[in-house]
């Protein structure tokens, strides 16, 4: 069993592998920590290694087991492409799994999302590019919220806004026009994060 100082070096550890791809050095953990030396670090490490939680790599930095890393990822369904331009059909066919860290995005664990394919220009400004993967989740939306949205039974990618007290699908791209429901207007998701893979 971890002491409560190595249960919080294994939650740095996770932190830190998730927004920069790699384990942190002993030093970052040492200032991160305000440690005396990084002896102190080492004694700590060698602890978590014996309890199976971590494992020293060939560079010498210490990062989590690979199974630590995986029973802290969860499955993403990625359900075919979303348009960023004008609305249009959609299929609902799951075609990708995705594994990610939910820390990553801010996430608990128990949060359900799904993803979404990006296809089109018109959310630019927002930095969402013809190719990334839109992280979804089914909540009720707050005004400002971009969505995925099932606009008069088509589905589009836009940022909600309200005007005159009725809904407005707006581009965050000047080419694009608002989109204001003529008779449906159903939110299917929320973004709550974004895969990058688009070229920018």
């Amino acid at each position: 069993m971890l002491t409560e100082r190595q249960d919080a070096i294994l939650d740095y550890l996770r932190q830190f592998q998730a927004e920069h791809g790699v384990p942190p050095s002993t030093r970052d953990i040492q200032k991160h920590f305000h440690f005396g030396t990084q002896t102190t670090v080492v004694r700590h490490l060698r602890a978590m290694a014996a309890r199976g939680k971590v494992e020293q790599c060939v560079n010498g930095s210490w990062g989590l087991k690979a199974a630590e890393v995986q029973a802290h990822l969860f499955t993403v369904p990625v359900f075919g492409t979303i348009p960023a331009g004008l609305p249009a059909a959609n299929e609902q066919a799951a075609d990708e799994a995705l594994h990610l860290d939910p820390s990553a995005f801010g996430l608990r664990r128990s949060t359900r999302v799904f993803g979404l394919q990006v296809r089109g220009d018109s959310m630019l400004g927002a930095h969402i590019v013809d190719g990334d993967v839109v992280l979804l989740q089914r909540k009720p939306p707050e005004p400002g919220d971009i969505v995925a949205a099932l606009v008069d039974g088509e589905t589009t990618l836009k940022r909600l806004v309200i005007e005159g007290g009725r809904s407005v699908l707006r581009a965050e791209n000047p080419r694009y026009p608002d989109i204001i429901p003529a008779d449906q207007l159903e939110i299917q998701g929320v973004v709550v994060g974004v895969i990058g893979r688009g070229k920018r």
